[in-house]
């Protein structure tokens, strides 16, 4: 990477530095991996969409955050291995370059904007993904996950995958498997002395405790400017064990390190509705599907990977100037709609469809917004690979998560904050409409 800057070559290894991780290694392996095309492509798409129209910090990228992931799964997987049955060097070496290389892959299908942009990712069937891996709907929307497994098992990337990594064993289909958490045709490739460690492995990739998460928390908080997704990194994963039973391993979490986890899942709440679900991201975040719904076409999601590797936040900032579609403007020239009126989680009392009502009734153009998310998808999936474990030491036995802490629980409920945007020119008579004291007031 020559245009690292400050990044400095020592023996084989490249050292990257970092705002969050001070050092980041990488190997010769790995190194050619983020010199690919497809990887570097990531340096061009923002880790948070137009999080930076609320917060001017928010400009790090996909590029960055994928290189953070990977250097704290390394971190991971030298706590974890301590935890399994002694390891030969060569098999160790192996196991963790799986894990390292599958968290450094995992967002490299990100369209423009992250998520924005899947509202016109073509069908699921256009991209003809290898049947292991293909949830049996092609005539479901595409998403980024599905972009990722397309760049890792079928274009240019492959082969380079094939050469450097086929050879200790690890073939772009093992990749793909930590990733997509299927079973991979041509494996196991992740059994060691009769326990199958793909649970684990895919754990530490995608999971209430996994890599992504805990560099992006502390990543955005970063850059935002905010201090809500901070959490106490070195103790959680210090405390960091494996529950081996039926033949599978899984992730654990000391119960020292208990409260840790509770914070960091407040830490990744707090995130969402002050940073991810914050109104001005949201309302550009809608002007754009309003602008992919009125000018379709205009542009498009390739699905062919080579012509992928030029679909970037750039590119669409470009054919966002450039269109005579008014929300493409509005984005370009960052003059979002108004927000009238908000509700979150902890208000009652509000009738958003009377508020509707009365602005359709005189005519008001307005929008309205739903975020939805879980804080925690895996609670209660009860797939393998899906439990976490709390390892009580003092008592020597292993409890699901979900029935150590009563937080947990609380975090399978989704997050929902509702919106309504109007028109700027309009904005004080739409609060008037509905009741709103004016602005000021």
């Amino acid at each position: 990477m020559k245009d690292e800057g400050p990044a400095a070559s020592v023996g084989r290894v490249t050292r990257i530095r970092d705002p969050i991780h001070g050092s980041i290694h990488l190997g010769p392996r790995e190194l050619k991996v983020v010199d690919s095309p497809f990887f570097q492509r990531l340096r061009s798409v923002r880790q948070t969409g137009f999080a930076d129209l609320a917060f001017p910090g928010a400009t790090h990228t996909r590029y960055v955050h994928a290189l953070g992931a990977c250097h704290l799964s390394g971190r991971i997987f030298d706590v974890i291995a301590q935890k399994l049955p002694a390891l030969a060097d060569a098999e160790r070496a192996r196991l963790e370059a799986a894990l390292r290389l599958a968290v450094l892959l995992h967002d490299l299908g990100h369209a423009p904007f992250s998520h924005s942009s899947e509202a016109i990712m073509p069908r699921r069937g256009v991209l003809r993904l290898p049947a292991w891996v293909d949830r049996g709907a092609p005539m479901a929307q595409a998403n980024h996950e599905d972009y990722t497994l397309k760049l890792v098992l079928d274009s240019g990337l492959t082969d380079l995958l094939r050469r450097e990594y086929g050879p200790i064993g690890l073939p772009p289909e093992a990749i793909a498997s930590l990733i997509a958490g299927v079973r991979p045709p041509g494996g196991p490739y992740f059994v060691v002395g009769g326990v199958d460690l793909s649970p684990l492995l895919r754990q530490v990739v995608s999971s209430e405790l996994d890599a992504d998460r805990m560099d992006y928390l502390l990543r955005d908080s970063f850059f935002t400017g905010v201090n809500y997704g901070n959490y106490d990194l070195d103790w959680l994963i210090g405390n960091l064990d494996v529950h081996v039973h039926d033949g599978i391993a899984e992730l654990a979490i000391g119960s020292r390190a208990i409260f840790a986890f509770e914070d960091f899942l407040l830490s990744r709440y707090h995130m969402f509705l002050s940073v991810y679900y914050h109104r001005t991201p949201i309302c550009f975040d809608r002007m754009l599907r309003l602008y992919y719904r009125e000018s379709p076409g205009e542009y498009e999601i390739p699905s062919d990977p080579a012509h992928y590797l030029g679909c970037d936040d750039v590119q669409l900032q470009s054919v966002l100037r450039a269109s005579s579609n008014r929300w493409a403007q509005r984005i370009a020239r960052r003059q979002p709609f108004r927000l009238l009126l908000e509700v979150n989680p902890y208000d009652t009392g509000y009738n958003l469809v009377h508020v509707v009502e009365k602005l359709r009734s005189a005519s008001v153009e307005h929008f309205a917004t739903e975020s939805l998310g879980l804080v925690s998808k895996y609670f209660g999936a009860g797939e393998a690979g899906a439990t976490i474990w709390v390892h009580v030491t003092d008592q020597r036995r292993f409890v699901p998560l979900e029935e150590y802490t009563p937080l947990f629980r609380r975090y399978e409920q989704q997050v929902r904050i509702d919106r309504i945007y109007v028109d700027p020119a309009r904005i004080a008579e739409a609060r008037e409409l509905v009741g709103l004291p004016s602005e000021g007031a």
